[in-house]
C-alpha cells in the first residue's frame, strides 16, 4: 500500500531503503539530499560497503537513483554526494534521469597528510534537477567574507565593502567551491561517532538555496540524522530513511535536541561566515557571552 504523505511527514523511518522506495507516495517531496556510500570499502556500525569498479558502482546507483525523480515534484531538485572515485559513476547515472545544474566541490580539511599521493582533501555534490523550472535562492546562502584587498573609490570610501569595529568584511554570492565548511570533530555540539557525518553547515546551505519553508525534504541514507536535523531548524518538514537502527535512535535523539539548539555553526543573521571568522567576532564580545557563543558557533 503506497502511504500518504502525512503518515510520513516528519519521520525517520528504520527499515532498508529498497524495502520502502516503492511504497513512497509520486512527488511528495521538493528537495532530496543523497549520501550513498561511496565507492570505497567503508563500514558503517559493522556493516561493510566494498567499493569497485566504476561500472559495477554505475550499476548500484541505478538500482535507486531512477526512482528518486518519480518523488520528487516537477520542479524539485537533488544533490548527490561523491568523491573522485564515485565522480564519472554518479555524473553518468544523473545524466541519464536528471538535468544537471552544476557539481560543488567543498574542503574536508580533516584527515591525515599522504606520503605516497595526494592528500583527499574534497568532496564533491552534484546538483540536479526535474526540469529547467527549478528552485534556487542564491540570496539566502550569502558569504561574509575577510576583505584582503580594500579597493575604495576615488573619495576613499570601501567599494563593495564595509568597514566595522569587528574588521572588514564583504558579502558575497556563494560559489561551487566552497572552503568554509568545517568536519565535525569532538568538541563540536553536533558530532557523532558515525563514520561519514557531514556538517550542519554544509546540508544548511542546500536546504536554503533549493527549498522554501515547509517543503519536504527528503534523505534516503539518513545515517546519523543531519538532513533531517537542518530541516526541522531551517523550518523544512522532512522525511529520512535509515537501516541501522542505532543510527536512528541517534538521529531521533538530535531531532529532539534540535528544538533546544536551533543554532548552526557558522550560520547567523542570515549569512555564511568563513571559517573561524565568526568565532573570532565571538571573542571580541564580552566575556560573559564568549563560551555561549562559542558552543553555537564555534567551526
Amino acid at each position: 500500500m503506497v502511504q500518504l504523505p502525512q503518515d510520513i511527514l516528519n519521520k525517520v523511518i528504520c527499515l532498508d531503503l529498497f524495502d520502502v522506495l516503492s511504497k513512497l507516495p509520486t512527488a511528495f517531496c521538493d528537495l532530496i539530499i543523497a549520501d550513498p556510500p561511496y565507492n570505497i570499502t567503508k563500514e558503517f556500525n559493522g556493516k561493510k560497503f566494498k567499493g569497485t569498479s566504476t561500472a559495477r558502482y554505475a550499476d548500484y546507483l541505478r538500482t535507486w537513483l531512477p526512482q528518486m525523480k518519480r518523488l520528487l515534484k516537477p520542479a524539485g531538485s537533488i544533490y548527490v554526494c561523491g568523491d573522485w572515485r564515485s565522480a564519472a559513476a554518479i555524473q553518468t547515472v544523473l545524466e541519464e534521469y536528471f538535468i544537471i545544474q552544476n557539481r560543488i566541490t567543498w574542503e574536508r580539511e580533516k584527515g591525515r597528510g599522504a606520503k605516497s599521493n595526494w592528500k583527499n582533501n574534497s568532496e564533491d555534490i552534484w546538483f540536479a534537477t526535474v526540469s529547467k523550472k527549478f528552485i534556487f535562492h542564491a540570496d539566502r546562502v550569502m558569504m561574509k567574507r575577510k576583505v584582503i584587498a580594500p579597493y575604495t573609490d576615488k573619495a576613499g570610501k570601501p567599494k563593495d565593502w564595509n568597514e566595522t569595529d569587528e574588521g572588514r568584511f564583504r558579502i558575497t554570492y556563494p560559489s561551487n567551491l566552497w572552503t568554509d565548511i568545517s568536519v565535525p570533530f569532538w568538541s563540536m555540539p553536533e558530532n557523532t561517532e558515525h563514520p561519514t557525518q557531514k556538517p550542519e553547515k554544509l546540508l544548511a546551505k542546500i536546504i536554503l538555496a533549493s527549498s522554501d519553508p515547509n517543503d519536504v525534504v527528503f534523505d534516503p541514507f539518513l545515517g546519523s540524522g543531519t538532513t533531517a536535523v537542518v530541516a526541522k531548524k531551517l523550518d523544512r518538514q522532512y522525511v529520512g530513511i535509515e537501516t541501522d537502527e542505532e543510527y536512528c535512535m541517534l538521529a531521533e535523539k538530535r531531532l529532539e535536541l534540535a528544538a533546544q539548539m536551533p543554532t548552526i555553526q557558522g550560520y547567523s543573521g542570515g549569512i555564511f561566515w568563513e571559517r573561524n571568522t565568526l568565532s573570532e567576532q565571538n571573542k571580541k564580545r564580552s566575556g560573559t557571552q564568549q563560551t555561549a557563543l562559542q558552543n553555537s558557533f564555534f567551526q
